[in-house]
């Protein structure tokens, strides 16, 4: 799990193991996160688009960037919320995601609002 804020937007990550997805034989393991951004700041931010960071054992595996979330540019008001789930397979047992989101003010102004790092890790249990 992951949490932080950044100019009073506040990302929480959690993510999960997908096991019926996933298929350990051929190094294919499916993760699920699920996001809540959250405005508790005083000025309302649009959610313009991501990055994001994708790093394995070994280090950086890949980059993503593109518009919005799942489709979708939310408008947060504060106070207002946004939640999501999205997925990422890795070909490794264990790797990390991290970077930001581009938020947008009313007056045009943006941000980078960071996405801490958060584990994608098959759980020891299915070891």
């Amino acid at each position: 799990m992951s949490d932080t804020a950044t100019r009073g937007v506040r990302v929480r990550v959690q993510s999960f193991y997908v096991p019926e997805k996933s298929s350990p034989d051929e190094s294919y393991y499916f993760f699920a996160y699920r996001v809540t951004i959250s405005n508790e700041g005083q000025e309302t931010v649009q959610l313009v688009s991501r990055k994001w960071i994708i790093s394995g054992p070994q280090g950086e595996v890949g980059r993503v960037e593109g518009p919005g979330v799942v489709g979708e540019q939310p408008v947060l008001p504060p106070g207002g919320s946004f939640e999501y789930t999205s997925f990422c397979p890795l070909q490794y047992r264990f790797g990390s995601m991290c970077d930001s989101y581009r938020m947008v003010l009313a007056d045009g102004q943006s941000f980078e609002a960071e996405i801490a790092p958060f584990t994608l890790a098959v759980p020891t249990a299915l070891n």
